[in-house]
């Protein structure tokens, strides 16, 4: 089996209702998935995560390498695609294309083998995982407090048990809004905070010291990714749980982080650090040093059921009679192709969501609404 086709599809779609968090608008989804065809018509889908564009343009530097190879040898695959950036690319978006690619392989290697990728992984340490809502973004509002607090409000109405909420309008508005979602959903409802780096060292420790109280389950990018140093010096200053890392690729990048003691939880972006491959390796380098692994999440199902079949395939550290729950970010703004691309639909049933025990990702994608998303096939 040889690979015959590799196409990028770049998906858009403009936001019926703008929304910010710290850094910037957002007006239009726009997205790169990959469809890896092999010359006996299997197929495979994957997504980068960034600029679609330019994610589009990085597999494009890479197909050449990939056609006429086996599919199965995809972490020999994944080394080619890594000599051939690694001069000029180290870091970044080209990091995603080879992401993309490789999470397709993953999906036509189960489908060859007729298994779950999460079982070609190594095996299924649990069969549900607890998606938390990830929402609660800046908008135009005559009075966002109120507004926030009915999201948060629909968000445990629908049966979540854990919200991330976005921070990073300035220390002392956070802290009203974090104290009135957390009085409006009670104290049994997990609640995360994320300022995607909005904060210099000195804020980041006078907002986490106002909002230990409220009981919160980690604060993420806290400081800028650049700031090493910093992440490691408000671990020392707050009880808050550390969280950071969908800024970092490969497992160097996560090295850097590890070695510098900067967090307490990783969250490796599958579909932007390197793919399926290399989030096993990065976890396992968490794993030396106890350190845990909650995946940033974000973008179509193809990189919602990636996440969830790595989220099954990692050991629990440290390993007991009752392991603790594991979470899944499930992003719940608006965004028409993740809810309309692949079938089946997510299904959030008590607060869980089951680990896909079909072959490959465990989805089929719908090629209708991928035409209907993008302007032009990249081969």
């Amino acid at each position: 089996m040889k690979i015959a086709k590799i196409e990028a599809f770049v998906l858009s779609n403009q936001l019926k209702e703008t929304f910010s968090f710290s850094q910037w608008t957002y007006s239009e989804r726009r997205i790169c998935i990959v469809k890896i065809t092999t010359d006996e018509g299997l197929c495979g889908w994957g997504e980068g995560y960034g600029p679609a564009d330019l994610i589009k343009t990085g597999i494009k530097l890479v197909t050449p390498l990939l056609i006429g190879e086996n599919p199965l040898e995809n972490e020999t695959l994944w080394h080619k695609m890594y000599r051939k950036t690694l001069d000029f690319a180290r870091r970044g978006v080209l990091a995603a294309s080879i992401s993309a690619i490789d999470v397709a392989l993953w999906d036509i290697k189960g489908k060859v083998f007729n298994q779950p990728v999460s079982v070609l992984m190594g095996g299924q340490h649990r069969k549900w995982v607890i998606p938390y809502a990830t929402g609660l973004y800046f908008s135009e509002s005559d009075n966002l407090t109120v507004k926030l607090v009915d999201e948060a409000c629909s968000y445990v109405d629908q049966g979540f048990k854990a919200i991330k909420m976005k921070v990073g309008l300035s220390v002392t508005q956070d802290i009203a809004l974090v104290k009135a979602v957390r009085k409006a959903i009670g104290n049994d409802i997990e609640l995360m905070v994320d300022s995607n780096h909005a904060y210099s060292l000195r804020e980041a420790t006078a907002l986490s010291k106002a909002i230990e109280q409220y009981d919160i389950g980690w604060f993420e990018e806290p400081v800028s990714p650049e700031y090493y140093h910093q992440y490691r010096e408000l671990r020392s200053k707050t009880t808050i749980p550390i969280a950071g890392g969908e800024c970092e690729y490969l497992r160097y990048g996560f090295q850097t982080l590890l070695e510098n003691n900067c967090v307490d939880i990783l969250q490796v972006d599958i579909c932007g650090a390197g793919g399926l491959s290399e989030a096993k390796r990065i976890c396992t380098l968490a794993n030396t040093r106890g350190i845990e692994i909650i995946p940033h999440v974000w973008g179509t199902g193809i990189a919602f059921h990636a996440a969830l079949h790595f989220i099954a395939n990692q050991e629990p550290i440290p390993g007991r009679l009752h392991p603790p729950d594991m979470y899944i970010e499930y992003d719940r703004t608006e965004n028409e192709i993740r809810e309309s691309l692949t079938v089946p639909s997510i299904q959030m049933k008590n607060g869980c969501i089951d680990i896909p025990q079909r072959p490959g990702l465990g989805i089929t994608v719908d090629e209708e609404v991928v035409r209907n998303f993008s302007s032009e096939i990249l081969i």
